[in-house]
């Protein structure tokens, strides 16, 4: 009889799959929910694209009309906007689950860069598709984030340029986001999301303890049921935040007449209170990119053993966990600060 040959969900993992690592609080499942809510946000996005018109007069009418006149069109902006904002959640946490767990050690080590990316390109591509709302929510943030890159020395002036389309925000701004959204970083993110995913399972699949007893590993088989399971609840919780939670929408963007209130997307709130605290340069520039070089250099420079590996806080790795505890508490903080003082506002 002819061995049935393992499909392409099957593909990838490994053949047999460390127990313990495989359990639900090892992972919590954040790897594999990040992958769907990527899927997800790729269908609605491609549906919403028959639609949306990426011009000035047009783009914020454009998104009135999916939402209440096309067909489950409601339904389907409240889908890509949700998973949008979870996976920017499950990311950050996905990475935090590798750090407190040591999975970032050899040889693992370019592979976390490559997480790492992802983060980025994930927060970008929110950005540019709350850019695309093009309405009063999102004009203070699009002042101010786009501005923010003249305060870089000696590029940020062109970058400016090549990033807005001229010289202000205008009619060319919400085609040059159309064009990073839908093709320029999504193109540059799936690149990205398949390295990612084929140096994990070229590694090993997930990062375990070296010495592992045959009788303590599961088959991929079973693995997969318990991501199936993982899916249908995502799947439940996103059509439930899509009818009942519905993204906002308001009038068409004035950069003539900017809201006094600052309003930034949550994922930066922490640096809209940094802007407001001193120094563009400093605080919105430097101090990111001085976190973003901490966070690149864990495994290179922070801790470079090979030891701990798939041990929750192990010690070789605790400088490592202290500092990535750090970054998101902080960061978290300055948000929560900055949602209970607008609370009722």
């Amino acid at each position: 009889m002819k061995k049935k040959r393992p499909n392409f969900f099957l593909h990838l993992h490994t053949p047999k799959i460390p127990k313990r690592e495989s359990s639900f609080f090892y992972t919590f499942g954040l790897g594999g929910i990040s992958l769907f809510l990527i899927l997800i946000i790729g269908i609605t996005g491609i549906f919403e694209a028959f639609y949306y018109i990426p011009s000035e007069a047009e783009a914020n009418s454009s998104l009135q009309v999916i939402t209440h006149l096309i067909p489950y069109g409601s339904l389907i902006r409240g889908l890509h906007f949700w998973a949008a904002q979870l996976l920017v959640g499950t990311t950050i946490l996905h990475m935090l689950r590798v750090v407190l767990t040591g999975s970032y050690k050899p040889p693992r080590r370019f592979n976390w860069l490559l997480g790492v990316c992802i983060l980025l390109l994930v927060l970008f591509l929110n950005f540019t598709g709350y850019g695309l709302r093009w309405d009063e929510d999102i004009s203070w943030a699009l002042l101010v984030g786009t501005n923010l890159l003249k305060a870089i020395p000696l590029i940020g002036e062109g970058l400016y340029s090549i990033i807005v389309g001229g010289s202000s925000l205008g009619g060319q701004t919400i085609i040059r986001f159309y064009g990073w959204h839908t093709f320029g970083l999504a193109i540059i993110a799936i690149f990205f999301i398949v390295w990612h995913i084929f140096r994990i399972r070229r590694d090993g699949g997930i990062s375990s303890k070296k010495i592992v007893k045959p009788n303590k590993k599961i088959k991929r088989e079973d693995l997969v049921k318990k991501e199936i399971i993982a899916i249908l609840l995502v799947s439940i919780l996103l059509i439930l935040l899509a009818q009942f939670a519905p993204p906002g929408l308001q009038s068409a963007a004035d950069f003539n007449n900017i809201p006094e209130e600052a309003k930034a997307p949550w994922f930066f709130v922490w640096i809209q209170q940094l802007l407001r605290s001193g120094n563009a340069l400093l605080m919105g520039v430097i101090i990111p990119i001085v976190l973003l070089t901490l966070i690149v250099l864990i495994p290179y420079l922070l801790d470079r053993s090979s030891t701990g590996v798939g041990t929750w806080f192990n010690k070789e790795g605790r400088i490592a966990q202290i500092i990535i505890i750090l970054i998101i508490l902080g960061m978290a903080g300055l948000t929560i600060f900055v949602t209970l003082s607008n609370y009722g506002k």
